[in-house]
C-alpha cells in the first residue's frame, strides 16, 4: 500500500471523519517527512536513519522496534510519496505550534546527522516549515537547538 494511503487511513474513519490521531499515526507521518529529507542529497547515510528512529521512540513514545518498522514502511514507500503536503496537512490538523517545532527539530537532527548541511536538505527543510506553518524564528530556534544537541 501506498504511504499516501496508508496515512489518509489512518487519519480517517471509515465514514471520512477525521480522529484524533495515535502516536504509531504520528510517528508514521513524522517519520515519512524525515526520509523525504533523507533521501534529499541522494546519500541515505545510516546515520541519518538511526536519528529517525532515534527522533521517532524519543518524540511519539513508541518503542525502537515499532519506530524501526516504522523506518522500513517509509523508506519502501517514500518513492511512492508525491507531496510533502499530503503529510503536512495531516499534522498541522492535530499538531500545536510548538510540537510542530519540535517535529522540525527532530527533521534538522536528521539533516545534521551525517555532519554537514547540503543545499537541498536546507531547502528542502525550509519548504517544511512553511508548510507546517512555521515562521522563520521558530524554524531558527529548530535549526538551533538540533545544532546544539548534533555538538
Amino acid at each position: 500500500m501506498k504511504m499516501i494511503e496508508h496515512l489518509k487511513k489512518l487519519f480517517a474513519q471509515p465514514d471520512n471523519e477525521p480522529v484524533q490521531p495515535d502516536r504509531h499515526q504520528l510517528a508514521v507521518a513524522a517519520t515519512a517527512l524525515m526520509v523525504q529529507l533523507s533521501r534529499v542529497d541522494n546519500d541515505e547515510d545510516q546515520r541519518e536513519l538511526e536519528t529517525i528512529v532515534d527522533c521517532a521512540v524519543k518524540a511519539h513514545e513508541i518503542t525502537r522496534e515499532e519506530a524501526t518498522d516504522i523506518l522500513d514502511d517509509a523508506l519502501a514507500h517514500a518513492d511512492d510519496a508525491t507531496s510533502l503536503y499530503e503529510f503536512t496537512g495531516q499534522i498541522n490538523e492535530y499538531l500545536d505550534q510548538a510540537n510542530k517545532q519540535s517535529l522540525l527539530e527532530s527533521i534538522w537532527r536528521v539533516a545534521f546527522a551525517d555532519g554537514r548541511i547540503d543545499k537541498y536538505e536546507e531547502h528542502l527543510i525550509r519548504r517544511m516549515a512553511d508548510l507546517l506553518h512555521l515562521n522563520h524564528r521558530e524554524y531558527m530556534q529548530a535549526r538551533h537547538a538540533a545544532e546544539t544537541a548534533a555538538d
